[in-house]
């Protein structure tokens, strides 16, 4: 699952603006969220765990979107109220991608760059411009920190699929869920006013 291979998945492209944020910024926000080089290596650990049960996780996690209305609503057509298949499955390759770039813990400028895009892409600003679709035109901040939740819980049984040792799968789980909060927040900054985030 290579990023060249994902439409509209642009980690690492050089014409993407540079993030605001520093990386003493980013530096601060780990320490903030108790993430530590503990937690970098667990995260790379759980990359050889899950990089072969992708598609399995997204199922899961499109069966909850998919079961939860007001969630489903941000991948149907305004007109229709219909879903977008192609905006849907767009989006999971590019989700698929983003569980193993989580994984693999590289905190670097352009993975900056690329969380700002990440929330301006669900933002007003940015929302349904990488795939051209007619779906609401915006997701409440709410969700996209809500979210975090659902998309850590159902990460742990896959983590335990391997054969390690509960405490190996608790780091596991706990360095994604700090990875994945970290994340949430950052695409929460395009939702901020000019100073505030």
């Amino acid at each position: 699952m290579g990023a060249t291979a994902i439409p509209g998945y642009r980690l690492g492209d050089p014409a993407l603006p540079r993030s605001p944020l520093t990386s003493a910024d980013l530096a601060t926000l780990k320490a903030s969220l108790l993430f530590g080089e503990e937690d970098v290596a667990a995260l790379r650990k759980a990359h050889d765990v899950v990089r072969d049960q992708v598609e399995a996780i997204l199922d899961v996690w499109y069966g909850f979107v998919g079961n939860t209305p007001h969630l489903l609503a941000y991948f149907c057509d305004q007109k229709t109220g219909k879903p977008v298949g192609a905006y849907l499955d767009a989006v999971r390759k590019r989700f698929g991608q983003w569980i193993l770039d989580t994984c693999r813990a590289d905190y670097n400028d352009a993975w900056l760059a690329w969380q700002d895009e990440i929330g301006r892409r669900h933002h007003r600003s940015g929302k349904n411009k990488t795939d051209g679709v007619s779906a609401a035109p915006h997701i409440p901040m709410r969700y996209v920190l809500a979210l975090a939740i659902p998309i850590s819980v159902t990460m742990k049984p896959f983590l335990a699929n391997k054969g390690h040792s509960a405490a190996e799968v608790d780091a596991m789980h706990a360095a994604w869920t700090k990875a994945v909060l970290l994340q949430a927040i950052l695409w929460c900054r395009p939702y901020a006013k000019d100073g505030d985030f």
